[in-house]
């Protein structure tokens, strides 16, 4: 979810020790960046006070300065999923950009809301009452600030999966189904034998991955379990993953229908992985790979599942 450019180096171990820490550091990296953030807007609104001859309270300044960025940190993982969702790439630019507009409207509004709320709630407590003055010209000012605040993250967020895409590989297809035959003309005899029928599309045995300057191949039949990914699959294959662009339906039909099994709207695993299935409370499962790792299994795809 959150930037760092430890996956760029061209060193083979920096990349597996990064992954072992990446959770941590992108739920890290918000409150981080937005508490440093805080610390200097806080400096600067003191010293602004202060030359303008109406110091105000440390105190009052640090509710104000820090509802805003409290209110921004609670909307980060809604920014993280819209972002996703419509993704700034080089094919999708011009159809995403109006989405970002809508975007950076309803994070607007949002922010303000939760901010507002936020000092009404602290001045109430403290026996006072905030008063936020006119709601559209003030509004109007935020937007201007909160414009410049959703590009900022929209673009850390698109640099770091950039980095991300790059440092832990991308595939594609190495051995693409045979072209379709021609149709046959329209002045083919009535008694001509009928074309024989069409064999079933080639499926593919093979995947190319890149991996920063590397390429090197993966077998099908070594995929653990795909994983969908916005406009991405995630293909893990030996405690590695590496991203195709493909969604997960369109993906699957080009696996062994046999081997390849969907277990969850967003994943679907290799059989000859699953050695534990573990049912939940809500009904619900959770699959053991070889691997170690766990994998989702809705209750609907459960008992197809165990059938198998």
């Amino acid at each position: 979810m959150l930037p760092t450019l430890a996956g760029v180096s061209s060193s083979s171990t920096l990349w597996p020790r990064y992954q072992r820490v990446r959770r941590r550091v992108e739920w890290l990296f918000w409150p981080l960046v937005l508490g440093l953030h805080l610390a200097l807007n806080l400096a600067v609104a003191l010293i602004d006070a202060r030359d303008a001859g109406r110091p105000l309270p440390l105190a009052t300044l640090a509710l104000w300065e820090g509802s805003s960025h409290l209110a921004v940190l609670v909307l980060i993982p809604a920014l993280v999923a819209w972002s996703r969702r419509y993704p700034l790439q080089a094919g999708s630019l011009r159809r995403n950009l109006p989405w970002h507009l809508l975007g950076s409207l309803l994070f607007s509004l949002a922010h303000v809301a939760l901010m507002v709320a936020l000092r009404h709630l602290a001045h109430g407590l403290a026996g006072g009452s905030y008063d936020f003055g006119p709601w559209l010209p003030r509004w109007g000012y935020e937007y201007l600030k909160d414009l410049r605040s959703y590009a900022a993250i929209v673009g850390v967020l698109t640099a770091y999966r950039f980095v991300l895409l790059r440092a832990q590989g991308e595939a594609r297809v190495l051995d693409a189904p045979e072209p379709a035959p021609e149709p046959a003309s329209a002045d083919t005899p009535a008694d001509a034998p009928a074309p024989a029928p069409e064999p079933p599309p080639a499926r593919p045995e093979r995947f190319l991955v890149r991996k920063l300057r590397s390429e090197f191949l993966i077998a099908a039949s070594d995929i653990d379990c795909v994983q969908a990914q916005s406009n991405y699959v995630a293909l893990h294959v030996r405690g590695h993953e590496y991203l195709l662009r493909s969604t997960l339906a369109d993906f699957l039909t080009q696996l062994d229908p046999a081997r390849f099994v969907r277990v969850h709207r967003s994943y679907a695993v290799n059989l000859e992985r699953v050695v534990e299935i573990e049912p939940t409370d809500s009904g619900d499962a959770r699959l053991r790979l070889t691997s170690g790792a766990w994998v989702p299994c809705s209750r609907r795809y459960r008992e197809e599942l165990q059938k198998l």
